[in-house]
Formats: C-alpha cells, structure tokens, sequence
C-alpha cells in the first residue's frame, strides 16, 4: 500500500512520543511506501504566536528567554527521540541553523515595529520545521533512510491568503509528484512538515490552525495514495462528546459526507477542510489512536448510501456561540434584504453558521460565534437600523447548537418528530431550527443550559451507546 500518515501534535509532544511515532512507522515500512506528516511538538505554534507578538512590542530580553525555551525543548526531544550520537549531531545542528534563522526573523520584526500576515506565517513555520527534523533523525536512527521537507520544499504551492492559505492543487499536484514520488519508489521515507506552503513567489504560507491533517491529505491527493491515517490521541470519531455522554463510542465508519457534518460541528479528530482534496479521487482515511494502536478507529469512505445502518451516526454540540435576530415588517416583500444582512456582516468578518428565515419574511436569525455577537449587531444596527431597512435587532449570546448527523436520515419519516420529543420530553425548549435539503443532518439552537442534556437526549432517542 501507499499510505500517508499525519501525526498531530499530542502524538509528538516530547521526545518520548516521537521515539514511539518513530517506531510505529518503521512497523509500516515493511511493504509499504510510506510518507509522514507531522504536526509541531504540543503548544509550539502557541509559544511562537507569543514570541512574534513579543517582538512586535520590542520586548527584546522575553523574546531572548523564550526562545531559549523553545531551544530547550527541541533539544531534549531530540536526546531523548534520537538514540544513535551521530544522527542525534546532525539533527541538533540543523536545529540550531533553524533557530538561529528564527531569531534573526523577530529581530526584524522588533527593529520595524511590524507584524505582517506573511511574516506571521514565516514565523509560525518554524515549529513543524524544527519537529519533522527530529521526527527524520529518529527514523534513521531506526535504519529508516527518509529526508525532511518544509510543505514548500515537498511541492504544495498554495494563494497567498497568509494565514488561511489554499491550495493550489494542479501546479502542487505536479510538484509533489516530481519531487517525492521517486523517493517512495527508491523505499525514502518524506517526513513532510504540516502546516505549511509556499507561495508561487516562494513565500511561506500556514494553510490555517489543524492545517497539517489538509497537508496529509494535499499529500494523499497528490501521491494516488491507497489511504490517510490521521494519527491522534483518540480511538476515533465518536458517537457524541465522551466528556458529556459517558456511554459515547467510536463510529467504526463514516461517509464522506457524514464525516464532513462531523468535522464541521467539531468533531476533534480531524480538521474540516482536510476532507476536501481526496475527494474526488475517494481516497479512504483512517482516523487512529497513535497510544493505542490496537484500537479500530474510524473509517472515512464511500457514498452515502455505503455507509447505511442506525438511522443517525452522532449526536454533536456547539457551544460558543450566539443568536442575532434581524425582524420587522418593513422586510416583507422587500428584494435584497438578506443580502444586505449578509453582506453587512461579511464586511465586518462576521462567519454566519447557520441560518433560519420565517416564510413571512418578517424575522432572519443568525447563528455566528460569541466572540462575533456584539461585532454583528453594531454592524446591523449601523447598517440596516439606523437607515429604517429593519425595525429590530436583537440576540441572545448563550446558546447551543446541537445537530443529529447520519446519511441514513435522508427519506426516513418521523426523524425530526423524534428528535424534538426527545428534547421536549426533558423540558428543554427549541429556539431555532435548521436543515438542508440534504437532510443529512437536524441542527436547533437551545439556551446554554440545556445544551448538554439535549445531546444526552437525542444520543438515548436513537441508542447510539447501544
């Protein structure tokens, strides 16, 4: 097989963990061409976000005691994850240049008293950069001949919307294929860094926050892999949150589409846009437990229809959001309302996560983040109130989205009729409700104190525990 296996963050914590990662992989090489992307070690990015806003304020003796604790860190993970002296030199070599690179970066940063998108992300980098030369140094310590590669390095060309790049999948499709397919034939082991990209000017772009699962499956897309193993510290894509729903288990399989509702309603194994790229050639991913490698997982593939079975697949909670209602007669009949709503909020980076509109067209309320609450209803009330477009906007920032996921709901009758007497039947009041046409999944809103015994309910209802 030709398997592309993504480590996250948890999974190269420390030294040990990469020690461990190392050798799992090495149990993989044996008939198999095999490609590695990893994560930064756990918190790195966070401690970078830190040392570029350090900089930017000229706080030159924090960035200095930071930075040695970045150095620190890196440089224990590779005692501990390298166990042959020669290797181990190189690596920690290559480290130091790294750093030393780095250091330079916020130095320029502190001297302009400038932070540009494009220098965050040449900034952030640095953390899968530094890991996957270590993650390298263990592997052929472990007699597994493989080479490191930055995202750019590795092929993948992306925009230049720093921060939340995209791909650009022809001309990354192209490179990624001259550049590591001949490694994988020769039996080298790419040991890919997450996260990152370059621009067709050669700039370094971050494909956003959990971009190193979209860089596996970039990867994967790319190589005509058989499958992508997305290596976490969970068994696998669960029933519900098990924090909330102590009976929660594994879903052993998922559509694509279902694991797509998933992923979008915060499923933790993996992030939503990584789906994206192995769709059309329906390469399959695996969703594994790197601390229990015994454990089934969860299996992403197929249609629909492939993936029949319990009516629902999962019950999911979203909890840091708000409600903004937009209402008044003078809406009716008017063309081009919610247009102007939406595009007053667009203007101000308001992302809107779902919608509901009342067929008398007098009330449109919106669900978007908490931290986006009052940014929304200064910029209607701006926009539309004061111009007599609306006659109210009001909201309410405690809420709880909760959605039932699963393909097999499409064409059953009685679904929602279940669905909102389970959460009837336990007292708690529905504020808002939306579904697609797709029908592949009921999401409603209810105040924050009903969220997690609405997920108890529905999770009961239709015996997802069982």
């Amino acid at each position: 097989m030709r398997i592309v296996m993504k480590f996250g963050g948890s999974s190269v914590a420390d030294g040990a963990k990469i020690d461990h990662v190392a050798e799992l992989v090495k149990q993989h090489l044996k008939g198999n061409q095999v490609a590695v992307v990893s994560s930064a070690l756990d918190g790195v990015t966070d401690q970078l976000l830190e040392l570029a806003d350090l900089s930017l304020k000229g706080k030159t003796s924090q960035v200095k005691d930071e930075l040695e604790k970045i150095k620190k860190r890196h440089s224990e993970a590779a005692e501990a994850a390298i166990p042959i002296e020669a290797f181990k030199h190189g690596v920690l070599s290559t480290v130091s240049t790294l750093l030393y690179e780095l250091e330079r970066v916020l130095s320029g940063i502190s001297i302009l008293r400038e932070l540009s998108p494009r220098s965050k992300d040449y900034v952030l980098s640095f953390g899968e950069r530094l890991l996957v030369t270590i993650l390298r140094g263990a592997l052929q310590a472990r007699g597994a001949a493989s080479r490191d590669f930055s995202g750019g390095e590795a092929g993948i060309v992306s925009d230049e919307n720093f921060g939340d790049a995209k791909p650009l999948m022809n001309v990354t499709k192209m490179q990624v294929q001259k550049r590591l397919m001949p490694l994988l034939e020769e039996g080298i082991l790419p040991v890919v860094a997450g996260f990152t990209a370059v621009t067709q000017h050669g700039d370094i772009t971050t494909l956003g926050r959990g971009g190193s699962d979209n860089t596996a499956t970039i990867l994967g897309a790319c190589l005509d892999a058989d499958e992508v193993w997305i290596w976490t510290d969970v068994d696998g894509i669960m029933t519900a949150d098990p924090k909330v729903v102590k009976n929660a288990k594994v879903i052993p399989r998922l559509s694509y589409a279902e694991a797509s509702e998933m992923t979008v309603f915060g499923a933790k194994a993996m992030h939503p846009r990584a789906l994206e790229p192995i769709l059309e050639p329906r390469i399959p991913v695996r969703i594994k437990n790197t601390f229990s490698t015994s454990a089934e997982g969860t299996l992403i593939g197929g249609d629909q229809e492939a993936s029949s079975g319990s009516i629902a697949k999962a019950v999911a909670r979203v909890s840091d959001v708000g409600i903004v209602s937009v209402g008044g007669t003078s809406m009716v009949g008017l063309p081009g309302t919610a247009g102007r709503i939406f595009d007053a909020l667009g203007k101000q980076g308001v992302n809107i996560l779902m919608i509901s509109q009342s067929v008398s067209e007098s009330n449109i309320t919106m669900v978007v983040r908490r931290n986006s609450v009052q940014k929304a209803v200064n910029a209607l009330e701006i926009g539309l109130l004061s111009k007599g477009e609306v006659r109210e906007v009001s909201y309410e920032d405690d809420v709880n989205i909760i959605a039932l996921i699963g393909s097999a709901m499409r064409g059953t009758h009685g679904v929602a009729a279940r669905v909102f007497k389970a959460v009837a039947d336990r007292g708690i009041n529905v504020i808002m409700i939306a579904q697609g046409s797709s029908e592949l999944n009921i999401s409603f809103a209810v105040r924050g104190k009903d969220g997690v015994e609405a997920v108890k309910a529905l999770h009961d209802e239709f015996k997802l525990g069982a």
